[in-house]
């Protein structure tokens, strides 16, 4: 089976098999039973349960934090949107919204029409004060529930509810990023209930009460096993390019969660699931053998790949970053772990997303150049091998992203290129919840290995920005940023109203990055899949997250 690259023009292991089995023996009669009365003629059959694996198990189905995949997948089939972004041409469009939003010169003021036949699945309608207290949630978070402000809304000041189907939001700075933010599953719309839980409540074993007004409901939830998502049947409100106008043509879809990669593999190669999420490089070719469709979307973001933190003090020095990314032989990771869906990065921004500038022979591999770096910084090789300074090892930290594909492959071949230079660099364990804590302590991650999707300008900012992520933790200990330069360059991505000044913004924060070996891209990161050839109409949103809307089982 050909395998197919999916990409815009624009722009572990713990011993669960059992659960797993399990788990699809409960659904593996669904699988069977997938034939349904056709819809009509040649067209989509209506009915039947999708089986669907995923790597790894939601963590909070808040909005704002919905950038985690096994989040996003959740929230972008529950939730709906005011705008909905085309994943091939990147285009706005309406959804909730009745058309584009109209916005004042500056890009302080969006006023959107909403519709007014929409409704949440518990019943209640959505209205412009719902729509409103949505926002003004995500645009400011709240700090006594533990919620967070959304990454996608930028300078946001505050909501207004004009009247009973108008709406408008007003900002501090220009947010020429507004229209975009609303159209992503950071922006998901939630029923007023929904709107009063706390962190606590968004997270595992409460998904039921993440209410929205998108095309399936939760039924029932298996605490990190498994979800059952049900079509709703009065969903009539579906973006215009949708390929489905209504209801869901599925009955249901069982996401089952399969961490472990042989038994995701082998339950989709053998059929006892329609769809598996991450289909890692090494089993393309075993996935493609049985006769299965593989599916690479590309993320449309900042690519995956190192930030070097400056501020520490083994960092410091320009010319240590410097032959860390001298050093590195970048070809050989992305050749001999993964595949031609996975194609080299040329900047911190992939090709397709938005705001590209190609970094041109920024990334060359020179261990001879690396070693004279490391030699003019004054580090001396022991005998060992590993290089000192003043009694000092050079020693660095590595963050293990569980979320990326082969993580810690990449690692353990990145840290046996660099001892070739004298550079020790240690991967950090830990599960996801360790990770996550360690991530913000410089003292314990040096280097930070990550990505981030999104398509708009703001995705850079997202990443690097001391007001986000801030992969890089570019901020003194009073919160002031220690690259002040690179902060304000980031702010102009974010606020200036002209699409070309971001764009020029984009790529001077890109250049910036390079200048200063703040950054190692290594690849531009897809979200792979494997399908059965009974899946029809699968597709992915903007960034690689699965829209089972108009998806359909052949008989």
């Amino acid at each position: 089976m050909e395998v197919i690259v999916n990409r815009s023009p624009h722009p572990r292991r713990a011993a669960i098999a059992g659960t797993v089995v399990v788990a699809l023996a409960l659904t593996a009669c669904s699988a069977s039973e997938a034939s349904s009365p056709q819809a009509g003629g040649d067209g989509p059959v209506a009915g039947g349960t999708l089986i669907y694996l995923e790597h790894q198990a939601y963590t909070s189905l808040y909005p704002p934090s919905a950038g985690f995949y096994p989040n996003g997948a959740l929230v972008n089939n529950l939730t709906a949107r005011l705008l909905h972004q085309d994943p091939e041409t990147l285009e706005l469009e309406p959804w909730i919204a009745t058309a584009l939003p109209e916005v004042n010169a500056d890009a302080t003021e969006y006023t959107f029409d909403l519709r007014t036949d929409v409704t949440y699945s518990d019943g209640t309608p959505l209205t412009a004060e719902n729509v409103v207290a949505n926002i003004d949630l995500f645009g400011l978070g709240d700090q006594d529930r533990a919620l967070i402000v959304s990454e996608a809304i930028n300078n946001y000041e505050r909501g207004e509810v004009v009247d009973e189907d108008t709406v408008r939001f007003h900002f501090s700075a220009p947010s020429p990023g507004f229209g975009q933010a609303v159209s992503t599953i950071n922006s998901g719309l939630l029923a007023d209930a929904s709107l009063e839980l706390d962190s606590e409540g968004f997270g595992p074993g409460n998904a039921a009460q993440v209410i929205g007004a998108g095309p399936f409901v939760v039924e029932s939830e298996e605490l990190g096993s498994t979800i059952r998502l049900t079509a709703r049947e009065d969903y009539a409100w579906a973006p215009p390019s949708a390929s489905n106008q209504g209801r869901a043509h599925l009955d249901a879809v069982d996401i089952v969660i399969a961490p472990e990669d042989s038994v995701r593999i082998g339950s989709l190669t053998s059929g006892q699931a329609h769809i598996a999420r991450q289909v890692e490089p090494q089993h393309e070719q075993q996935v493609a053998a049985a006769g299965l469709e593989i599916v690479a979307a590309q993320t449309n973001g900042v690519n995956n790949g190192l930030s070097f933190r400056f501020d520490h003090p083994l960092l410091q020095d320009i010319r240590v970053r410097q032959a860390l990314i001298a050093g590195i032989d970048r070809q050989e990771v992305v050749s001999s772990i993964f595949s031609d869906g996975y194609p080299l990065a040329t900047s911190s921004l992939s090709q397709t997303a938005l705001g590209y500038q190609e970094q041109a022979g920024a990334y060359a591999f020179d261990r001879e150049r690396a070693n004279a770096l490391l030699d003019e910084a004054g580090w001396e090789v022991g005998a060992d091998g590993i290089r000192t300074s003043e009694g000092q090892r050079l020693h660095l930290v590595v963050n293990e992203a569980l979320p990326q594909p082969r993580s810690r492959d990449v690692i353990t071949l990145v840290s046996q290129q660099l001892r070739e230079i004298g550079v020790e660099l240690e991967l950090f364990q830990g599960d996801q919840a360790a990770q996550t804590a360690a991530s913000t302590d410089i003292d314990q991650i040096q280097i930070y290995h990550s990505m981030v999707g999104r398509a708009d300008f703001d995705v850079i900012k997202s990443q690097y920005s001391i007001e986000n992520r801030s992969t890089l933790l570019n901020a003194d200990e009073s919160g002031a940023p220690i690259d002040g330069e690179l902060e304000a360059l980031l702010q102009q991505v974010a606020s200036e109203p002209d699409t070309e000044a971001r764009a020029a913004a984009s790529a001077a924060v890109q250049a910036h990055l390079t200048e200063q070996a703040y950054v190692l891209p290594f690849f531009e990161e897809p979200q792979v899949y494997g399908l059965q050839p009974v899946v029809h109409g699968f597709e992915t949103e903007s960034v690689g997250r699965p829209d089972l809307a108009g998806v359909w089982l052949e008989g």
